[in-house]
Order: C-alpha cells, then sequence, then structure tokens
C-alpha cells in the first residue's frame, strides 16, 4: 500500500512557495552550473513570471545536467526550505515539459520500495494488478450496510489512484473511509486465522458475528 502521496495534479507559482511546502512548479532553467564549493553539486535557478527558486543535486549524472540546462522547461516537485542561495528544493523529482504537457489527473502513490526498483515500475506492476486481479467483494451486503463499510473494490482503487478532490492528508493518515474498509477486512482475517489455529479462544474474543 502507498507510504504517502505526491500532488502532481496541480502547479504552485513560484512566488507563493513557502519553506515547509510540498510543491510543484514549473519554469524555465535560467543558470545551471556545477558548483564545487563545499562539495560538487549541480545548481539550477528555476524562474517563472512570478519568482524563481534553486534545484539542488548532490548525486547527479550527466544525463541530469543534460535535461537541466539553461533554457529547458522543467516541472520539479519537492519540499521548499532556505538554503545557501535562497528557496531551494533538493533531489526535486524533475522532467523536462512544454506548455502542452498535461498535469496528473490523480494523486501519485510512493511506495516503499529497495534499490533497483524504481516508483514508475512498481506503479506499473501495481497498476497491472489491480486490471487483472479479481477484486470480488467478500462481505454480505448486510454486513457492509451495518458498519457503514464501502466497497472492497473502490477501496483498494482509491487507495492505489485517489481523485485529486480526496485528501492526501486523509490518506496519509489512515483514516479515510477506504482505509476503514481495509482496516476492517484486516483484522477480520486476524480474528478468522487465530480461530482456525485456537478454536477455543472464541469464548475469550466472542463469537464470529460479533466481529
Amino acid at each position: 500500500m502507498p507510504l504517502r502521496y505526491e500532488d502532481e495534479t496541480h502547479l504552485a507559482p513560484i512566488d507563493t512557495v513557502q519553506p515547509g511546502m510540498n510543491a510543484q512548479v514549473q519554469g524555465v532553467v535560467a543558470h545551471s552550473e556545477v558548483a564545487f564549493r563545499p562539495r560538487r553539486t549541480l545548481v539550477c535557478r528555476l524562474q517563472d513570471n512570478g519568482g524563481e527558486l534553486y534545484l539542488r543535486f548532490l548525486n547527479f549524472y550527466p544525463s541530469q545536467q543534460k535535461q537541466l540546462a539553461e533554457g529547458r522547461q522543467i516541472r520539479a516537485i519537492g519540499e521548499a526550505r532556505m538554503g545557501y542561495y535562497g528557496l531551494e528544493m533538493v533531489h526535486p523529482k524533475c522532467r523536462a515539459v512544454d506548455d502542452d504537457t498535461p498535469l496528473q489527473q490523480s494523486l501519485t502513490p510512493v511506495y516503499q520500495t529497495t534499490a533497483g526498483l524504481s516508483q514508475a515500475v512498481l506503479r506499473k506492476l501495481i497498476a497491472n494488478a489491480l486490471d487483472s486481479s479479481p477484486l470480488a467483494d467478500t462481505l454480505p451486503d448486510a454486513l457492509l450496510q451495518k458498519m457503514k463499510l464501502a466497497g472492497f473494490a473502490d477501496s483498494v482503487r482509491l487507495l492505489h489512484n485517489p481523485p485529486p478532490d480526496v485528501s492526501a492528508g486523509s490518506l496519509e493518515q489512515r483514516n479515510h473511509a477506504a482505509w476503514r474498509r481495509i482496516k476492517f477486512d484486516e483484522l477480520l482475517a486476524q480474528q478468522l486465522s487465530m480461530r482456525a489455529q485456537h478454536p477455543n479462544s472464541c469464548r475469550s474474543t466472542g463469537s464470529p458475528r460479533d466481529w
């Protein structure tokens, strides 16, 4: 399941970005250089019509230097902070765009991963799994209505592909109705597993219809 979400559904004008904000900005690289003090760093000044901020990379490749060359239009997303050069983003996610490049239509999930397994690959694998796996509901309608639970398939798809009108905070804090449904199923599976292994445990935990 996603650890958090990035909002790539809209752009923030650079002059509205404050330190501590996670934001997506778009502008033209006005200057790009490799600085050697205090350590080798790629520093780019990104400008839009109303402001500027710096993109700073401590580890970078020649392909990134080419992508962030002067005159390129860049879309960057990351956390803004005050640095040596002023307002900056350190190691933001960047890509080259043009005026017609569309924005994402849903929040972007960020998953726990490991070296060699990129977020893009994970998202593709999970999307394929959601398209090909049966997600039929296993709970009876009466229980869903009694507990006011959302549908299983709708909940899973929403958590992996939330629309922009859903608060990322409610998803990350796991208090959204979709998370409530997933947590209910996980607890029910745990109780059923315990009952299967320890049949007498129902004397202390109650009957299944109480769960």
